[in-house]
């Protein structure tokens, strides 16, 4: 069982930054792979990036690739996404969530543990 609790959320201005960051419990987190969704009101939950469980792998949704980045600290159980650049439509709660294999995915079927999200929310 993995339990993952996110932090960092807040409200920022256009062009501002933030970094959310997801702690996890359990032994098993340097050998999963991570990732980050989003859901915006009244839209679907999207994928935002994913990183392998060693992080040398990553992969980011095309609506943030170049502002976000994702990165993970094996020794602190954590892993981060820093944003800049916030734009008004990066608003959304952001989850992180964890896979079971060491491997990157953006389905969101993929993934077998979920945060309970934080709210990032960018003024215009």
């Amino acid at each position: 069982q993995v339990q993952l609790v996110e932090s960092g959320g807040g409200l920022v201005q256009a062009g501002g930054s933030l970094r959310l960051s997801c702690a996890a419990s359990g032994r098993t987190f340097s050998s999963v792979a991570m990732g980050w969704f989003r859901q915006a009101p009244g839209k679907e939950r999207e994928f935002v990036a994913t990183i392998s469980s060693s992080g040398a792998g990553t992969y980011y949704a095309e609506s943030v690739k170049g502002r976000f980045t994702i990165s993970r600290d094996n020794a602190k159980n954590t892993v981060y996404l820093q944003m800049n650049s916030l734009k008004p439509e990066d608003t959304a709660i952001y989850y992180c969530a964890a896979r079971s294999v060491r491997t990157t995915t953006v389905r969101r079927s993929g993934y077998d543990y979920w945060g309970q999200g934080t709210q990032v929310t960018v003024s215009s």
